[in-house]
């Protein structure tokens, strides 16, 4: 493969924003015209109820306490992270700022998490997708076959759902350092794994978002929070037109509560990655099971001899697992998983009785 290095870390990433956020103006919320609204024992700027019940005001809209909180957890400045309504709205900011409709495009690696191509057909921006290889790692030489001048992201799910693997780093770098695109590594489930996030990467690239979550490792998935890691310019950008109070009050104290909870968090970790063995052990053992992928997630992506019947059965059975037949390189595979040692029991002694 013939590769020039095209790196943006020299680059100005401006070049990649839609032309009319650059000229946006965006929405100043009462909060953000006062910067010490947490010391300020008087509100009458907001129209709020006066009424104090514990959230009758409007939560932080830059969320400075928890970004503290995480800022020294993550060992990276402030000025880099981005709260979302879940990862979501942050993918949702990412189309909004960069892709222009109807003419720009994203790249996805497929199969991969879904809501990449719902948001492009969303946000009208064409989607191209790239078969992953048949061991689920990615296609550097397809994927920088398939950039043309209009291709403004490349989504990177690592570890990937629902295949469960991590990505290759040289193969991440190679895309990094030599695609004119952002490069958008999704590490939802990365708190799973042994692997280094790629979060200290983003002072050296300055095309590379990385966005995380608390609703998988961190048990955390009602209060809905999503987490993005990028250069200071591309947080200014997203910032520029996120909803002002896009993050709850109440979500904002759960999740720093969470967070400050890190021993609780890396033993309930423990206890799913302690089922995952004993469910991959199980699964062994049973003949209508003909293949079990590596996995360094809260899941298995396990290929039965008919998925269908096998998901039909489960349902009968009030057990639900995901059903991924229909994706690429999936065929007859169920997405597993990995609950509580009761509902581990309950799924084995089923499986057991399925004929």
């Amino acid at each position: 493969m013939n590769l020039t290095k095209k790196s943006l870390i020299s680059k100005d990433i401006l070049k990649l924003v839609r032309p009319n956020i650059l000229d946006l103006k965006p929405y100043a919320s009462a909060k953000d015209e006062n910067n010490d609204f947490n010391k300020t024992s008087t509100f009458l700027d907001a129209n709020e109820n006066p009424f104090d019940n514990g959230l009758n005001r409007y939560p932080d809209p830059n969320q400075k306490e928890l970004k503290l909180v995480l800022s020294t957890m993550k060992n990276i400045d402030t000025k880099n992270i981005l709260f979302g309504n879940g990862s979501d709205e942050i993918l949702d900011l990412i189309f909004r700022v960069f892709c222009e409709p109807a003419k720009d495009n994203v790249i996805v690696n497929i199969p991969t998490f879904g809501m990449y191509k719902v948001l492009a057909d969303i946000n009208n921006v064409s989607c191209k997708k790239v078969l992953l290889k048949e061991n689920f790692q990615l296609d550097v030489k397809n994927i920088l076959q398939n950039i043309d001048k209009n291709t403004k992201v490349i989504f990177i799910c690592s570890p990937n759902n629902p295949t469960g693997n991590i990505m290759n780093k040289e193969d991440i770098l190679s895309l990094i350092k030599y695609s004119n695109a952002l490069i958008v590594i999704d590490e939802a489930y990365i708190d799973f794994t042994n692997t280094k996030t790629w979060i200290d990467e983003v002072k050296n690239f300055d095309n590379l978002i990385i966005t995380q979550t608390l609703s998988k490792a961190y048990g955390m998935a009602g209060i809905r929070l999503g987490i993005c890691y990028a250069n200071q310019t591309i947080i200014e950008l997203l910032q520029k037109i996120k909803m002002p109070y896009n993050v709850s009050k109440i979500t904002q104290q759960k999740a720093i509560e969470r967070l400050n909870n890190s021993d609780l968090v890396k033993q309930e970790i423990k206890d799913i990655l302690k089922n995952k063995l004993l469910l991959n052990e199980e699964l062994l053992k049973m003949d209508f099971v003909e293949e079990i992928f590596d996995s360094v997630t809260n899941f298995l992506l396990v290929r039965v001899d008919n998925a269908n019947k096998r998901y039909a059965q489960l349902i009968e059975k009030e057990i639900v697992v995901r059903n991924r037949t229909n994706e690429p390189l999936c065929e007859n595979c169920l997405r597993i998983t990995i609950g509580t040692d009761d509902e581990m029991e309950q799924l084995i002694n089923t499986l057991k009785l399925l004929n």
